[in-house]
């Protein structure tokens, strides 16, 4: 099989929804600099792959066609929030099988103040099934992120016996990292108590400052093979070394944490470990999904950077940030940077492949040679990918 390169990347700043420019202008723009930062000729991209989950159907023709119209293929892409990585996914799938030499991934999303909401009240959910074992669980009615999420920290603190301030914790640390980043959203530096002191939004533990804000942007990644970027002189391009998608099975229903993608993210790393070789002790740094603070938490146990149960000695002893064994979510994180889901996977490729190059400015981290990528959408989808830099 080919061995693929991301050859280029961009993003835009994210935004506040009421502040945002059009989707069209904002997925344009990234893909203009994905490409421009390839230099290549756009006529050289043989298929696109557009992520975006509110929108009508073609909404990814028209992002793309103020970039080049070139009459290739366009496939929009919504697989909740781990759209942006299911985009990279098929991206890669066409490159590594030699079906094209070279693919474009991107993604963008305009979205709403508030929590997210369904807009197809008119059939049947695709969340049933967690909203029965939610109120089979006897947890409080709220909207369905909220609800799942707040579950899942809930229980976690009552199986390990963990304080909600582990969840404040890693707030704080997600926003020092975020103070790092001209393109991080929220870049103010917060404390415990002010994460503590901040308004709940579920059950009596889980604040505001615990969960990640709509937000609106776009990003895009060039993808090809070795040969392709040999033959067109591209020498700083990152090696997309693994790379698994899992989806649910009946294990989800088995606990809230399950409930929010905890099995499917071990899965899915796993299959990734299994592919590269490589194990999560060689991983220098990861963008993970952390729509809540909580979903960090999970997520680090998930992806096997500690045991089940012992993300808070994790955290308290900083192995989750500079000068620990991992640097995790440099970006800021969803929770920091900001969470459009069409685009928020192509922003943790992003900031993974600038780190590989060393370019990432005052939050590097010192000499990145292997990164890990986990993109997750409740419904559901876990992406789990595996860079290296030369």
């Amino acid at each position: 099989m080919n061995k693929v390169i991301v050859a280029g990347v961009d993003m835009v700043k994210f935004a506040k929804p009421g502040r945002q420019k059009p989707y069209r202008e904002m997925a344009s723009t990234a893909i203009r600099g994905a490409v421009a930062e390839a230099g290549i000729d756009p006529a050289l991209i043989e298929q696109a792959y557009g992520s975006y989950i509110y929108g009508d159907s073609t909404c990814a023709q028209h992002a793309l066609y103020d970039a080049f119209m070139t009459g290739i293929p366009v496939i929009n892409v919504n697989n909740n929030c781990s759209s942006g990585s299911t985009a990279i996914f098929m991206a890669r799938q066409a490159v590594q099988s030699g079906a094209v030499e070279c693919a474009l991934a991107f993604g963008f999303e305009e979205m709403q103040p508030g929590a997210l909401g369904s807009n197809w009240e008119d059939r049947e959910s695709p969340f049933e099934n967690f909203l029965d074992v939610l109120e089979t669980k006897g947890y409080p009615e709220a909207p369905l992120a909220l609800r799942c999420f707040g579950a899942a920290g809930h229980y976690y603190m009552e199986q390990y016996g963990a304080s909600a301030e582990l969840f404040a914790k890693v707030a704080v640390k997600t926003r020092n990292h975020a103070a790092l980043n001209p393109l991080a959203l929220f870049t103010s530096e917060i404390t415990v108590d002010d994460v503590m002191a901040a308004p709940v939004m579920y059950m009596d533990y889980l604040t505001r400052l615990m969960c990640c804000p709509p937000t609106c942007g776009a990003g895009a990644a060039l993808i090809c093979s070795e040969a392709f970027a040999r033959r067109h002189g591209i020498e700083n391009g990152i090696e997309i070394l693994g790379q698994a998608m899992a989806t649910d099975t009946p294990a989800t229903w088995d606990d809230p944490i399950n409930l929010v993608g905890a099995d499917m993210t071990r899965r899915a790393a796993q299959a990734v470990y299994e592919q590269t070789g490589i194990g999560v002790d060689d991983v220098d740094v990861v963008e993970l999904h952390d729509c809540f603070t909580v979903n960090e938490v999970i997520t680090y146990e998930g992806l096997g950077l500690c045991e089940e149960g012992e993300a808070t000695a994790l955290v308290e002893n900083g192995d989750n940030t500079y000068g620990g064994s991992f640097v995790v979510n440099p970006s800021g994180g969803l929770m920091s940077k900001g969470h459009p889901i069409g685009a928020t996977g192509l922003a943790q490729c992003y900031e993974l492949v600038n780190q590989l190059r060393g370019n990432a400015g005052q939050r590097q981290v010192p000499g990145a040679k292997v990164a890990l990528q986990h993109n997750l959408g409740l419904g559901g989808a876990a992406v789990v990918t595996m860079y290296r830099g030369s």
